[in-house]
């Protein structure tokens, strides 16, 4: 474990203090956020996406550290564990290089080397590829070997066997397979071509004719190319230089050019390269190529999602969702500020000028009946008609009212509508009217909502469907977790989803904990929580601080201190001069100068915690309740509609950026279709990649650069034209 843990501080450019410490606080059962905030002492505050992937490579080295163990003992079994070979294998630092190691001791399906075995051939084998100075000539060296009984009818069986075992070995050696594997991700290309003649224009057409050096390839094309090879529309291969490949190979192999063996090592190595080592690393390059690919696209979907989650809520308001749609009319739901459902109904915009006028009438009642601030509109089929009749809507109501309407992403709300929980949420209403208050409930709290729905729809990815189902899971959960907890979660009105996500908690005493509130009433403290079944004292050290209590009596439950951490909190005030009183009346604002004129050090040690969780607690002090996504840019929220037809080339807009991928990001500029900003677009800068610069839910200026109504796309730019 040491040297895991020394390898870890390396990789991380972290103390190995720091990173035994995390390791055991996660051995120990400690989630992840708990760690992040309340331990960080115990790592020098890193951030929870640094625990995160500290956490992934501990259980990478751990799983490696377990293979060795299993080939070292899988050897040994066979009687054929050297002290080298022992020591190469402690040494590998990949799984890769283990694997390459224990290839040549692997059981393996008879192969053409197996069958040359059996006839008792590898002595010849051994005795050509040694290639000693006196080794005598292949052709007088198989005359021993010529034995009919063991199927060995000439000199020409007895060499052609002899080849395939050493074609054989030489294509499992570890060094071979190493070098070669380094020549073909230096040298090798990645090629696609259409799978058939004459094939039309798809949307794969810019990879009928395509050529790239593995090493420059970009994740997005290995992930389009591998889906048009599924699909049958491309043909694939990787194509290394055979020459370079053979010369390297032969560089490795070949001991001593004149011995009279050489030659016919040279014509198996040709064999073992063509036959074997070729195909093999050629799968091995499409495999690598195609995890790094997953693994970007993962990444980038992470870091899409977490600004898409904490999107600033627009809270307290009551709100009209409007589910656009055509044949099944708009479904229309409203909420009032805390999400509760006051009336719905279904509208028919798109069913000519009197059904509009319909429309148009009945939700001015609702507007007016329930005095609705906003309107939520999906983003789905119907959207454009259903803004644009919103917007004769809103010229239709008196200005004083301040009614505005927002676009909202409504990627998800279908599997939600109709999943378990919606119906359990809402047994009396249609599936569809489900939607439209999953809408309305977006615009309110983004990340409430979106926790109810799998990740994976949210829809701010690229290629999701590709990719390795449990590592995006794993790592689309480990951001929804960071985000609740980040934000922390009302006890008493929290959904069972949301609860699920808190530290410490799971699906079951999430619904314990909803259970207990719906018998007992609203919580009143957060100690109460020990009384719900199956909350022990665990779950509650890792879920008390991300419970906020508005109604405890105690100001601190409604603040991101830890229980652990009160008498601190208590201390620190007294140490200041302010009471408790004084917290909820918010008249802390020289709290920080106060504490310095004291000495941080000297308030950390009289209160008895770190620095970092002593300033952690002074800034709580100064806003209980506070919320982070308050902080962020507000969503756009608009009282007018464009067309793609009112767009120019040259003209200034605001947008939110809806996606952010490898080749640029989409931006809603307000004309219902997204338009695409290039990479090359982004910024004056060299970037590498447009999250440098750009995050899902950021409000940009962009210039139009180009409009193509035909095949609506709209083509943007953030540099500003002279």
């Amino acid at each position: 474990m040491q040297d895991v843990i020394q390898k870890l501080a390396k990789e991380l450019d972290k103390k190995e203090e720091y990173v035994r410490n995390v390791a055991t606080l996660l051995e120990e059962g400690n989630t992840v956020p708990f760690i992040a905030r309340y331990r960080k002492e115990m790592h020098g505050s890193m951030d929870d996406q640094t625990i995160r992937l500290l956490a992934d490579r501990l259980q990478y080295l751990k799983n490696l550290e377990e293979r060795k163990a299993e080939v070292k003992k899988s050897i040994e079994g066979q009687g054929k564990l050297t002290k080298e070979l022992e020591a190469s294998i402690d040494e590998a630092e990949t799984l890769a290089a283990v694997e390459d190691l224990y290839r040549p001791y692997k059981q393996k399906r008879r192969t053409r080397a197996t069958i040359a075995r059996e006839k008792g051939l590898e002595p010849l084998a051994d005795l050509l590829y040694a290639q000693a100075q006196d080794c005598p000539a292949p052709e007088n060296a198989a005359k021993d070997y010529v034995d009919a009984e063991k199927g060995v009818e000439s000199v020409e069986d007895a060499l052609a066997g002899a080849r395939d075992i050493i074609a054989e070995n030489i294509s499992d050696d570890a060094l071979v397979r190493g070098k070669l594997r380094e020549f073909w991700l230096s040298r090798a290309d990645l090629v696609s071509s259409a799978a058939k003649k004459g094939q039309e224009d798809s949307v794969y057409s810019n990879y009928y004719r395509f050529r790239a050096f593995v090493g420059k390839v970009q994740g997005y094309q290995v992930l389009a190319i591998n889906r048009g090879e599924r699909e049958e529309i491309l043909k694939v291969s990787v194509e290394a230089d055979r020459d370079s490949a053979l010369a390297a190979l032969c560089r490795i192999v070949l001991k001593k050019p004149d011995c009279a063996a050489t030659e016919f090592v040279r014509s198996a190595a040709e064999d073992g390269y063509d036959r074997l080592l070729a195909p093999s690393l050629e799968r091995e390059v499409r495999a690598i190529l195609t995890d790094s690919a997953s693994e970007g696209a993962i990444g980038q979907f992470a870091l899409n999602l977490r600004p898409l989650l904490m999107q600033p809520p627009v809270k307290g308001f009551v709100t009209m969702g409007l589910d656009p749609g055509y044949r099944m009319g708009c479904k229309v739901a409203v909420v009032d500020g805390t999400g509760k459902v006051l009336e719905t109904t279904v509208v028919y915009p798109t069913f000519g000028d009197k059904k509009k006028r319909e429309c148009i009438d009945t939700l001015k009642k609702l507007i007016e009946k329930h005095k609705v601030k906003h309107i939520a509109i999906g983003n789905g089929t119907a959207s454009r008609e259903t803004e644009s009749m919103t917007v004769e809507l809103l010229k239709e109501l008196d200005p004083k009212a301040g009614v505005s309407y927002a676009i909202v992403s409504e990627a998800g709300a279908s599997v939600y509508s109709a999943s378990k929980l919606a119906a359990e949420e809402f047994p009396d209403f249609d599936v569809n009217l489900r939607s439209a208050v999953s809408i309305a409930r977006r615009l309110q709290d983004p990340l409430a909502e979106l926790v109810k729905i799998d990740p994976k729809s949210i829809g701010v990815g690229q290629y999701q469907h590709d990719m390795p189902e449990k590592r995006l899971s794993q790592t689309l959960d480990g951001v929804v977790e960071d985000c609740v907890n980040a934000v922390g979660v009302d006890l008493n009105t929290a959904s069972a989803p949301l609860l699920a996500r808190v530290s410490g908690l799971n699906a079951g005493v999430a619904a314990s904990v909803v259970k207990y509130r719906e018998e007992n009433g609203h919580f009143t403290s957060r100690r109460q929580l020990l009384k719900v079944p199956k909350l022990g004292a665990k779950a509650f050290e890792q879920c008390a601080g991300f419970l906020r209590v508005p109604e405890s009596k105690e100001v601190l439950d409604n603040t991101a201190v830890h229980p652990e951490s009160y008498a601190a909190a208590e201390k620190l005030l007294a140490l200041c001069g302010y009471t408790e009183a004084d917290v909820r009346a918010g008249n802390l604002g020289h709290l920080m100068e106060k504490l310095h004129t004291y000495g941080e050090e000297r308030a950390a040690k009289e209160c008895g915690v770190g620095l970092a969780t002593l300033f952690d607690v002074a800034r709580e002090l100064k806003q209980p309740g506070r919320d982070p996504r308050d902080e962020l840019p507000a969503p756009v929220l608009r009282t007018d509609v464009m067309k793609i037809s009112d767009l120019k080339p040259g003209m200034e807009l605001r947008g939110t950026v809806r996606n952010v991928i490898d080749f640029g990001a989409f931006v809603d500029v307000g004309v219902h279709q997204d338009g695409l900003v290039h990479i090359s677009e982004i910024s004056d800068r060299f970037i590498k990649h447009p999250s440098e610069v750009l995050s899902v839910g950021d409000v940009v200026t962009v210039y139009v650069k180009e409009v193509d109504e035909k095949k609506n796309r709209i083509s943007l730019t953030m540099k500003k034209r002279s």
